[in-house]
């Protein structure tokens, strides 16, 4: 079985929305299935502890060399997902990027078109895409 494409999704998305076809429902849903994710993985982190949190600053300076930052950059995660926690936040995932999905088909807006945009913008600016 081949894995779904981003078209075929936004499509199975527009075929099964029946209840929150509004733009304000659909918005406040995806909000929501966005604040759902990141329960998820803050649970992983205070009643699994699966996963734990150490967040402190990076340390970065504007003369500290591109390969250098690179180097002490830090995710501030210990540990990997249990499968109940990984089940738990891939089910978020799921329901957020079906509202995703639901806003792009309200506005028009193709997701495939929305990653190779993005996709074109990471490849031409690379590490200054996010400062």
């Amino acid at each position: 079985m081949s894995a779904v494409t981003l078209q075929e999704f936004q499509q199975q998305v527009s075929e099964l929305l029946l209840r929150h076809r509004s733009l304000l429902d659909v918005v406040t849903k995806y909000s929501q299935a966005n604040a759902s994710v990141n329960r998820a993985v803050s649970k992983a982190i205070t009643e699994c502890g699966c996963i734990e949190l150490n967040a402190r600053h990076q340390g970065f300076t504007e003369d500290l060399p591109l390969d250098q930052a690179m180097r002490q950059s830090k995710s501030h995660m210990a540990g990997e997902l249990c499968e109940n926690c990984r089940d738990a936040i891939r089910s978020e995932l799921g329901k957020n990027m079906f509202y995703m999905s639901a806003l792009g088909n309200l506005l028009g807006i193709s997701l495939e078109d929305v990653v190779a945009k993005e996709s074109d913008k990471c490849s031409t600016l690379g590490l200054f895409n996010m400062t």
